[in-house]
């Protein structure tokens, strides 16, 4: 399973991936970034995406979600090479992304922010898909949001106020609405982030099972869910990817383990 650590011309999978993208670099005035980042995603595989404070995890999360232009660097889909996407064309992409703070409406049900996340399907728009009554669409949407609550066993809050959910219910949910677009590929910002242990041994245990239907990649910094979970880590340090392989062959590399606790300390 090794894919060992990566020279500066790294090789990509010769298999079609889900997810690909090479070369990724991005500045914000005079700051770089990202630079010369690449990143693969198998199909049906979790990948962690891990690093230190501001070594550019979030930046690449939003350069794939759309939220930030690269300026350079190649994205794939499915081996298909494409423009890196747009926040509005995601859904059609089959990617679907939770965000690190939840984000859930708390004066609505459950049941209607699962809907949200399936509001691309209504003909009528996002306040439709979340209140209309007695239409096509909001069945439809219903439907759909009850099943991806059940998926991650919270079916029964369906009709519970956002805001009076437990905090680990609450990323359940919002995991729910991802998964109401039916994404091919899952990301996953912090899942882990503010849970118990037994809270994280669940997250671990619906990780892998999402992984049947999908490809998940995730950033985390619970080094017990990233070990756990993916088959393969890329870290970031500075914007540039500094290591990848299995979490064994990771774990040990000498950069990393500067990038974490400093070159002094090894």
């Amino acid at each position: 399973m090794g894919l060992g650590c990566l020279e500066s011309t790294h090789l990509m999978s010769t298999n079609t991936a889900a997810l690909q993208v090479e070369g990724v670099s991005i500045s914000f005035g005079g700051l770089q970034a990202l630079n010369d980042v690449y990143l693969e995603v198998g199909m049906n595989e979790v990948v962690g995406l891990i690093g230190p404070n501001g070594a550019g995890k979030t930046t690449l999360f939003n350069a794939l979600c759309g939220l930030v232009t690269p300026d350079s660097g190649s994205f794939s889909l499915g081996g298909k090479r494409q423009k890196f996407p747009r926040t509005d064309n995601l859904v059609d992409l089959g990617i679907a992304r939770t965000l690190q703070g939840v984000g859930l409406f708390g004066d609505l049900t459950v049941l209607e922010n699962v809907m949200i996340g399936a509001q691309h399907l209504a003909q009528t728009g996002l306040i439709s898909a979340a209140f209309a009554r007695n239409t096509k669409d909001e069945k439809r949407i219903s439907e759909r949001a009850r099943i991806a609550l059940e998926r991650v066993y919270v079916g029964g809050l369906a009709d519970r106020r956002a805001d009076t959910l437990s905090f680990p219910d609450t990323k359940r949910v919002a995991i729910a609405r991802a998964l109401v677009s039916e994404p091919t590929i899952l990301m996953l910002d912090e899942p882990a982030g503010g849970l118990g242990l037994q809270d994280i041994e669940w997250m671990n245990s619906l990780i892998k099972n999402l992984s049947v239907d999908m490809s998940v990649l995730l950033v985390e910094h619970h080094m017990d869910v990233v070990m756990s979970v993916c088959s393969k880590l890329y870290v970031l340090n500075f914007g540039e990817v500094i290591a990848s392989g299995d979490a064994e062959t990771v774990r040990r590399d000498p950069a990393v383990m500067a990038a974490y606790l400093g070159t002094e300390n090894i």
